[in-house]
Order: structure tokens, then C-alpha cells, then sequence
């Protein structure tokens, strides 16, 4: 009867060595799979078919120096230079988000009136009855690199004053960099205002 109980003991012993190297093993090939292969494989992949956006969509001035991406909207306060949305985090992409305030939000009534009041300064040639929503308004994430058409052609007179360019070469540049809607049925037509910028850039001034 000892000898057993003494043989089951061991036999149960080498069962949980075997049980403990299994897991290890597998354990070991997981951590290979998925964390070495898999990233590195789907990197590669991702560099061959998007190497663009796989790097994170930059764009670069006219010098070949890169000036930002496309993906994340800058806060241009150049007044030759058009702008873009009100960011409430600074377009500080480590932490997208808005403050989500409601319309009888004082903290937000302040700062939309505010940015009435620095647009009425900054563009004087252009009513505030004409000003866009979206131009006054925080994106859900606070990194929208767009705006909208109409946004950026009322901001045309100012930086046709400040850089010289006629209004009707700054409109010709506006409607070539308008975007469509995603495969002509989703959202809505809209400019990158960074693009733009580059796009102006090479008309008046380096960016």
C-alpha cells in the first residue's frame, strides 16, 4: 500500500513537471508569435502596400523638411495663414479629447465668445453672421486637421491682405485642395488645413 501511495505521488509529480513545461513552452512560443513575428511581420507588410501612412502620413515643405502630418491638425495663428479649428487641448495629440461642455456652459460661452471676438479683429472684411460653426467649435477629438470649404474661404480676405496673393489665385488653391466624401457618399467635403498651408507656402513664404 506505501509503495503505492509513494508511486501515485510520483506519478503526480511528474505530471505537473510536464504540466509546468508545457506551459512554459507555450508561453515562450506565444510571446514569439505575438510579440515579435506578428509586429513584426504586419510592419513589414504595412511598409511594402502604405509605407506612407504606415509612418504616420507626415508632409513635408517645400525644403523636404518635415512639417507635420496629415492626420492631426496644427494651431496656425499666423494671420497670413489660414486656420484651423478651435482645439481645447492645443492639438497635443499624446491626449485627444474635448471637454464635451454643454451650449449653456459658461466656461464654454467664454471661450466661443472669445474667438468671436478675436475673428472680428483678425477679419474685419467678413461678417459674423458669416463666420462657419465648425471654425468656433472644438472637434470630438481636438485634433480635426480639417475644415470645411466654406471655412476656409472666408478667412481668403485676410490672408489675401497679409501675404499679397489676389483673392482669386487663393480661391483657385482652396477648391484644389477641397476633398470629397469618402467614396462620394460618406461625411462631408472638406480641406486640410495643413495641405493648404504648404500649398500656400509656396506662394508667399516658407512654412
Amino acid at each position: 500500500m506505501e509503495e503505492s501511495t509513494e508511486g501515485a505521488k510520483e506519478q503526480q509529480s511528474a505530471s505537473s513537471g510536464s504540466y509546468f513545461l508545457i506551459i512554459v513552452r507555450l508561453s515562450v512560443l506565444f510571446i514569439l508569435l505575438c510579440g515579435i513575428v506578428y509586429p513584426l511581420t504586419a510592419t513589414a507588410i504595412a511598409q511594402v502596400l502604405m509605407p506612407s501612412q504606415a509612418n504616420g502620413s507626415l508632409l513635408k515643405n517645400t525644403a523636404g523638411a518635415v512639417v507635420g502630418s496629415e492626420l492631426i491638425g496644427q494651431n496656425f495663428t499666423d494671420p497670413g495663414r489660414f486656420h484651423g479649428r478651435v482645439s481645447s487641448i492645443e492639438y497635443q495629440a499624446g491626449a485627444s479629447g474635448s471637454n464635451n461642455y454643454g451650449p449653456s456652459n459658461p466656461d464654454m460661452l467664454k471661450r466661443t465668445q472669445d474667438f468671436i471676438a478675436q475673428w472680428q479683429q483678425d477679419n474685419p472684411d467678413v461678417p459674423i453672421a458669416k463666420l462657419p460653426v465648425d471654425l468656433a467649435t472644438n472637434s470630438g477629438s481636438g485634433l480635426d486637421p480639417h475644415i470645411t470649404p466654406q471655412s476656409a474661404i472666408v478667412q481668403i480676405p485676410r490672408v489675401s491682405q497679409v501675404t499679397g496673393i489676389p483673392a482669386a489665385q487663393l480661391e483657385e488653391l482652396v477648391d484644389r485642395y477641397t476633398e470629397g466624401r469618402d467614396l462620394g457618399l460618406f461625411g462631408e467635403k472638406r480641406v486640410n488645413v495643413l495641405k493648404l498651408n504648404i500649398a500656400l507656402s509656396e506662394l508667399h513664404g516658407a512654412l
